[in-house]
């Protein structure tokens, strides 16, 4: 549906109920609110319609709460788990009195984000593919008070359970993923190959283009489905539907997803592994005679993300989890490298094709936590950052990283520790996503204290429970 009148004219044919307006928190949640569908004219796409403002994480005060969701024609999708039928559509935030669109609409900076772009002139389509990972669990309790705290996750074919009673329905039957051997064994050790499939087939409803699915590394139900690449909105778009399908094929099955990096201590983590590249008039201009076939262009760009990858993560990272993953000598991407093969760099050159429409930019860091429209415009700005100042990315880390001597290893420079220190690169190095107006600076300030005190001091504050183990009895 591309106007207004498409979509009317599809609430009547199809006899829609509802019409659902969703749009994107400052942190990365999808909200959402209901009306009949009746009440929804032409006029709705313009005018928008008002909600309360000051409710959702990072927006405005109380004092100035009154904001409006205008609906993108576009992005009408009928929704496959609602009972009463039901039109889901994505907004954009305004201001009620300005009518301007909102600073802290994570969506509109990927659209200014889009049109920076267009106005270097050095590209006009940016294409982004994500692969996000995730955890399907069969239940997972948590709790956090003064006197007490914990987790519990569990799994039919977790490999803590393989001395369990009654796990399956006919008690034990074995067959369980041994930690970090879940790439990819068949059923029966993979349980969940037709739950992937069901979600598979929810998203091909949706017009999502999924190439393949399948087990991950970590034991515990561990998968990924990759989505075809798309523009940078459209993709952030695509990449909320991915996660509201998963989250809902999995609850009505009675399981729980969840996109955590980090859920599981001693295993593997759930990245987003991000494929970048740029085109203009239909022409794809990171293919070259360069390194692993790419241009200079597509070598500059890279050298933006290394050089800014430090403060870049605070948003494709951005929670105290995601650093869990990124753990030297883990086979974490954390070193501040590009490689054609080398899965250890952060950055990595696929190498399955020399079609110059296939060479594109793999940038491993990220994970499935963030705030796609967020993440994806600020890889784009260190990128064309890159790209403008035609930054070095130095010399390609084509060796083994866990056969490097130390005095080798330490010349590498390496992602943040902690969610703390990301945040502090972010607040020294922020100028090149100010360019074009994409971030503001309140974007920069706002996030950053948002992080900093409702997520990082928060836990700071708290015992670890093994920290009970560990000095109880001092």
């Amino acid at each position: 549906m591309k106007v207004p009148k498409d979509v009317l004219k599809y609430i009547k044919d199809e006899n829609v109920e509802f019409v659902d307006f969703r749009f994107m928190d400052f942190l990365g949640t999808w909200q959402h609110f209901s009306v009949p569908a009746g009440a929804v004219e032409e006029d709705t796409f313009e005018e928008g319609l008002g909600f309360d403002g000051s409710s959702i994480r990072g927006w405005k005060a109380i004092n100035e709460s009154d904001m409006i969701v205008v609906p993108d024609p576009e992005t009408a999708l009928l929704d496959p788990f609602t009972e009463h039928k039901t039109l889901f559509i994505t907004c954009n935030i305004k201001d009620p009195i300005t009518k301007e669109n909102y600073t802290r609409d994570p969506r509109y900076i990927a659209l200014k984000a889009e049109e920076y772009l267009k106005s270097t002139q050095i590209a006009d389509t940016a294409f982004f593919g994500p692969e996000a990972e995730f955890f399907i669990f069969d239940s997972i309790r948590y709790a956090n008070e003064p006197s007490s705290s914990f987790f519990e996750i569990d799994s039919v074919e977790a490999a803590w359970n393989t001395g369990a009673e009654g796990v399956d329905e006919l008690g034990n039957l074995g067959h369980k993923i041994r930690h970090k051997e879940g790439y990819f064994p068949c059923p029966p050790t993979d349980k969940f190959q037709d739950l992937r499939s069901e979600m598979v087939l929810e998203m091909i409803k949706l017009g999502i283009d999924v190439e393949c699915q399948h087990h991950e590394v970590a034991t515990a139900g561990q998968a990924e489905i990759d989505i075809k690449y798309g523009t940078l909105v459209a993709t952030a778009d695509r990449l909320l539907q991915y996660k509201y399908i998963v989250k809902n094929v999995a609850d009505r099955n009675g399981y729980s997803a969840t996109f955590m990096p980090k859920p599981i201590y001693g295993d593997n983590g759930s990245g987003m592994h991000t494929h970048v590249s740029l085109w203009k008039g239909g022409k794809p201009l990171f293919g070259g005679d360069g390194y692993a076939g790419l241009s200079e262009m597509a070598l500059h760009f890279i050298g933006g993300i290394l050089k800014h990858a430090k403060s870049l993560v605070a948003f494709t990272n951005p929670t105290i989890s995601s650093y869990k993953r990124l753990v030297p000598g883990y086979e974490a991407p954390v070193n501040l490298a590009y490689s054609s093969r080398n899965r250890s760099a952060a950055i990595r050159i696929p190498m399955y094709s020399d079609n110059p429409k296939a060479k594109r930019v793999e940038f491993r860091c990220p994970d499935p936590s963030c705030n796609p429209y967020l993440a994806f415009s600020a890889i784009l700005m260190a990128g064309l950052d890159g790209v403008q100042n035609k930054i070095d990315p130095g010399a390609p880390l084509d060796k083994n990283i866990y056969d490097l001597p130390s005095e080798e290893l330490d010349k590498i420079n390496s992602t943040p520790e902690s969610l703390r220190a990301a945040l502090q690169a972010l607040k020294n190095d922020h100028e090149y996503l100010l360019k074009g107006d994409v971030f503001t600076s309140d974007v920069i300030e706002s996030w950053i204290d948002y992080k900093l005190n409702n997520e990082v001091k928060a836990c700071e504050l708290r015992p670890h429970p093994y920290e009970f183990e560990l000095y109880y009895d001092v």
